[in-house]
């Protein structure tokens, strides 16, 4: 007791002086005021004595856990060895050890004709390696992205650098259920994002057809643990191949096991161009590389990759976790292991009004937490829009079944306008009517109503309670999500079944302490009176909708929601 005493004592000193000397930046301390002493595979012990089950595994970078005997054992024998540590780019038994242990884990259809370029110590080095070796082996410079994607501070460090071609990225839509952006999820919004791309990279006036890259996450983790539907994948693979775009996976998060399979690409069954890798190829110490087909090698001799990229440490922590998580068929029991716990948290949907949509893939799971509010019934405003086969169109129309989302597929080659009914899908929901008009002379769609099951408000709030009462119970986890909102498990892949439990018991309870607070919060608040549900609902879709419609439409001074259309002065064809 009375060393605990002591150490609670030296944990608020150590962070009351952090505190006072780093800037206010420093997310993790402040979600997570605890003073790590000691580590062990999943478990974390406070300089205060308490212990607690850590599922965030330094942001993904601890495929083993913290201190793993093989990963201790490969850094001493370096160490005793009397070998450089640091040798920049010079060929050393231990990184030759490192690249083949490498290779032996890509995917067959690259590493049979793949090259690997050592980068500095972060992912942020290496997906600024990655989009240097594209723009000079296509002569090109623009970027294609995805909304909700992370990759690391890169248009920031090429800016700042000075770079007189800095990456000008454009966002395309990253299909996902619960929040899809064209209102309807499943297969069909995969269909509506994969046509939505295609209609830009063969407009002529986006400029994409210029791109030097597309750079993609297979689960977008910072967006908010959103798998990438395989169809969709395998759809991005086509579209790039046959514009000869080279396609980067940046596999940063994912890599290593972590999805169920050793890369996430191994899912949909694709093989990129690049492989953006880092985090827990390193076993726990920095490492970054690029991975790409040997035919885009047209990086000049003097381009910049960083001075700390031949760290021998993390060339040997790698190279035995890499080995060990293949020898041990850590990716398959990452598989089996993370369907339970994803079946177990959707469980909680259904005791929770707060728990949105649970989601994941593997040991990288997420939990999202919105406002618990009931939806109304009733006439609503919507929002379509229509993908035609030379456009896309956006608009808002009218739904007949409730609040709702309606999106459509364009009618057919050059019409300007189109109309039809959409089957209903939800509780009571009735057919939606509206029509679109397709940015280039695309066709016009109409779909499906969703009524009453829409997605809820964000609630960060939430979640940064929910974390708090995690941390109480011993729990440590992450939040992420473009609003906050989602709590994001990911736990070493060597977590045992009997500790899974403990990590789902915890976070339910959490969850419901939390919950049950914020409804009282909630009741409590006086003077403020709530918007009704159908007006927050029209004003959330507005948004959502501004964030994809085309720009020439963002700029309008009556917003994206009026239709464009060529009868009309400001049509930008006129």
């Amino acid at each position: 007791m009375a060393e605990a005493l002591h150490g609670g004592y030296v944990s608020e000193g150590i962070l009351r002086r952090q505190s006072a000397r780093e800037p206010a930046a420093r997310t993790y301390p402040r979600a997570l005021p605890i003073v790590p002493v000691r580590a062990r595979g999943l478990t974390i012990e406070g300089a205060d004595g308490r212990r607690y089950l850590d599922c965030c595994s330094g942001a993904g970078t601890l495929a083993l856990g913290h201190n793993h005997p093989v990963v201790l054992e490969a850094i001493r024998k370096v160490l005793d060895s009397g070998a450089p540590l640091h040798a920049l780019g010079l060929a050393t038994p231990v990184e030759d050890a490192f690249r083949t242990e490498l290779f032996r884990t890509l995917p067959p259809g690259l590493a049979d004709h793949a090259r690997v370029q050592f980068c500095g110590p972060a992912d942020t080095d290496a997906v600024e390696a990655a989009y240097r070796l594209v723009r000079a082996a296509t002569g090109r410079t623009g970027m294609l992205a995805f909304t909700g994607a992370r990759h690391g501070m890169t248009d920031v460090a090429l800016t700042a650098a000075g770079d007189p071609a800095a990456v000008r990225a454009a966002r395309l839509p990253y299909p996902q259920d619960y929040r899809c952006p064209f209102g309807v999820g499943g297969a069909q919004g995969a269909e509506l994002a994969a046509r939505w791309t295609e209609s830009v990279l063969d407009d002529p006036a986006s400029g994409a057809n210029g791109a030097a890259g597309m750079i993609v996450e297979p689960v977008q983790s910072e967006g908010g643990v959103i798998p990438a539907p395989d169809a969709w994948l395998r759809r991005l693979r086509r579209l790039t191949a046959d514009r000869s775009i080279p396609l980067i996976a940046d596999e940063t998060r994912t890599g290593v096991g972590r999805t169920g399979a050793f890369w996430a690409v191994e899912h949909s069954g694709i093989t990129p161009d690049v492989m953006v890798l880092s985090k827990a190829i390193g076993g726990s110490l920095p490492l970054a590389a690029v991975v790409y087909r040997d035919d885009l090698a047209a990086h000049q001799p003097a381009a910049p990759a960083g001075a700390f990229r031949g760290n021998q440490l993390a060339m040997a922590a790698g190279t035995a976790t890499l080995a060990h998580v293949r020898e041990n068929h850590l990716a398959e029991r990452a598989s089996l292991l993370g369907a339970r716990m994803l079946a177990h948290l959707r469980s909680l949907q259904g005791r929770f009004a707060c728990v949105g949509d649970v989601r994941g893939r593997g040991l990288m799971l997420g939990v999202e937490l919105v406002e618990p509010v009931e939806r109304e019934v009733g006439g609503a405003v919507g929002v379509w829009g229509g993908v035609g086969d030379r456009g896309v169109g956006t608009g808002t129309g009218t739904g007949t079944g409730g609040d709702c989302a309606s999106w459509g597929v364009g009618a057919g080659p050059g019409a300007d306008e189109g109309a039809g009914a959409g089957a209903g899908v939800g509780a009571g929901a009735r057919a939606g009517v509206g029509n679109g008009v397709g940015a280039g002379g695309g066709g016009a769609g109409v779909g499906g109503v969703d009524s009453a099951v829409g997605p809820g408000l964000a609630a960060p709030e939430l979640a940064v309670a929910v974390q708090r009462e995690c941390l109480r119970r011993g729990l440590i986890v992450e939040l992420g999500g473009p609003r906050g909102n989602v709590v994001r498990l990911l736990p070493p892949l060597t977590i045992t079944d009997e500790q899974a439990e403990a990590v789902l018991d915890r976070l339910s309870d959490a969850v419901e302490a939390a919950a049950h607070d914020h409804t009282s919060r909630g009741e409590r608040r006086s003077g403020q009176r709530p918007q009704p549900k159908r007006r927050r609902l029209a004003q959330r879709l507005e948004r959502e909708l501004v964030q994809h419609s085309p720009p020439h439409q963002r700029d309008r001074p009556d917003g994206p929601d009026r239709p464009c259309r060529p009868d009309q002065p400001d049509h930008p064809d006129q």
